[in-house]
């Protein structure tokens, strides 16, 4: 099962996430299929880029984002 979920990177005490597509039995820092975006919430104001035309073509191959990066995209769009 495809999922869209947050992939942590950046330094310490600076996180920064990567909006990735992967299996769900994969490690979203190391195998994703694609990446969809970042989000900066660090920045003032947090800040999230993301592409919204992929993400709606991954969920209607049937990937299901988790409950966060559905809150994120909601405020987006």
């Amino acid at each position: 099962m495809l999922r869209i979920r947050l992939a942590r990177v950046g330094r310490p005490n600076q996180p920064r996430y990567r909006v990735v597509v992967t299996e769900h039995t994969n490690p979203a820092k190391k195998k994703y299929n694609e990446v969809l975006g970042n989000y900066l919430p660090t920045e003032k104001p947090k800040k999230l880029i993301i592409d919204l035309d992929r993400f709606k073509y991954w969920v209607s191959k049937g990937a299901k984002p988790t409950q966060t990066v559905a809150d994120l995209v909601k405020r987006v769009s």
